[in-house]
């Protein structure tokens, strides 16, 4: 997270540590002001590199975040702002990474949407091809 996801962030690492999940977090240690973007590469690399299987990042919107993210080679981060987008992202899109907004939704909504997107598993089938033009796409450059 950056400085504006601080507080939610706490809340957040505290709720997926309870619930038996092992959270590496790479977010910022306080509320003083820094650069999202440092902190959404920070975090991709870390899933892309294997040392998280997926990414909760939180910034204000959820939005500068989630483009840092995707700027990373094998990332595949997702806008989530309600149900739809929590579940949709993982099984059409195996989105490996979900970006919310700390500012734009209760804590306790945020939470409910994370588990939602944890919870949910990729469908492959039909989708699969579509998610290997998104992996060639990202290789391409």
């Amino acid at each position: 997270s950056d400085h504006a996801a601080f507080e939610a962030k706490a809340a957040l690492v505290a709720h997926l540590r309870a619930a038996g999940h092992e959270v590496l977090d790479v977010g910022t240690d306080g509320p003083a002001s820094v650069d999202y973007p440092d902190f959404g590469a920070k975090g991709a690399r870390a899933v892309a590199d294997g040392r998280g299987e997926r990414g909760v990042f939180l910034c204000g919107s959820g939005i500068g975040i989630c483009i840092a993210a995707n700027k990373v080679r094998g990332i595949r981060a997702a806008q989530v702002y309600d149900e739809s987008s929590a579940e949709m992202s993982r099984r059409h899109n195996d989105a490996n990474v979900a970006c919310l907004g700390a500012r734009t939704m209760p804590v306790a909504r945020l939470l409910a949407l994370v588990d939602l997107f944890l919870a949910t598993p990729f469908e492959g089938g039909r989708h699969a091809g579509r998610v290997q033009k998104l992996a060639d796409l990202d290789a391409a450059g």
